[in-house]
């Protein structure tokens, strides 16, 4: 442990910037608690704090920097690597995606504090289309909410970090044992929470191809849009699908084949959409495969999509 406090002493700021940078890069680094422990130590060395908060400010915007690039270079397929790699592939969709289409670019100000929702929200700035001056604005305040909030709480209970600090030193190398077991307990949980929720989204799809036909040869095809009403408005939807947020007030034929899309990784959405359809007594409903992507993609009509 006094190793740790001498490297915070000497080199805190830079193992700051690399640990926060790292962190809302995507790695599963606890950056939050590191500057927390980080501000502690310069309390009690009597060290000034206000370079913390700058070194932890920049950090998250270069990340947060990055992941907005990202969004408006490559738009949905960045939000979907997200959401492939993610310990909590759920966060990814639903209502992380609904606060922000909701709340827009003022929703970056909290994203630090809602778990899935940072990189997401980033991402999907950029895939918005937001200015980048609007972007670091707002992405600049929830940056120096949570890096303060941070530098805050070390600085206020510096003694308390100071003797939790002087625990684990007397504990040794078996605090060291009871940090590893605790993360490892972390992601087995996240892990097994993913395993269910991908067990429960596994289903049988329906391909683009498939619809197609079913949509010429049938009369009786009802099409739900599980996205946002703000994702259909700029992105288009496929003709003649309802929205799921009036579906509980349709009457839906037993006997039709029910399709149902959205635009997000792994049709994610839409698979639980059917599912809690299936779990109705409604048995023919699929999930369409890729969703809306993967139907413009094959030469489905997309309409009411802004013209290019």
């Amino acid at each position: 442990m006094d190793k740790l406090l001498h490297v915070l002493n000497v080199y805190g700021l830079q193992v700051v910037f690399v640990g926060v940078l790292l962190d809302q890069g995507g790695l599963p680094l606890p950056s939050f608690s590191l500057i927390v422990v980080a501000a502690a130590v310069a309390a009690n060395s009597g060290a000034p704090l206000w370079p913390l908060l700058v070194v932890a400010i920049a950090a998250t915007l270069i990340a947060d920097l990055a992941w907005f690039a990202g969004g408006r270079r490559f738009g949905a397929a960045m939000l979907r690597a997200i959401c492939r790699v993610s310990l909590s592939p759920d966060s990814c969709i639903g209502q992380t995606q609904r606060a922000y289409m909701r709340w827009g670019a003022p929703s970056l100000i909290v994203a630090k504090y809602v778990p899935g929702l940072a990189a997401v929200a980033t991402t999907l700035a950029g895939e918005t289309g937001i200015g980048v001056a609007r972007f670091a604005l707002y992405d600049g305040i929830g940056a120096a909410l949570w890096a303060g909030g941070g530098v805050a709480l070390g600085a206020i209970f510096h003694e308390a970090v100071d003797d939790v600090l002087n625990e684990l030193d007397r504990l040794g190398n078996f605090a060291l044992l009871l940090l590893a077991a605790a993360i490892l307990a972390f992601v087995a949980v996240k892990w097994w929470q993913r395993a269910r929720f991908k067990m429960r989204i596994r289903m049988a799809r329906i391909s683009p191809a498939e619809l197609a036909t079913l949509l010429q040869q049938l009369t009786k095809v009802v099409l739900l849009d599980a996205r946002t009403p703000e994702r259909r408005q700029r992105t288009g939807r496929i003709p003649g699908s309802i929205n799921i947020a009036d579906a509980d007030h349709v009457a839906v034929d037993p006997l039709a084949e029910i399709v149902v899309y959205c635009d997000c990784p792994n049709d994610a959405t839409a698979a639980v959409v059917a599912r809690c359809l299936k779990e109705k007594g409604i048995y023919h409903v699929r999930p369409l495969a890729g969703g809306l992507d993967a139907w413009r993609a094959s030469g489905g009509a997309v309409e009411g999509a802004p013209v290019a």
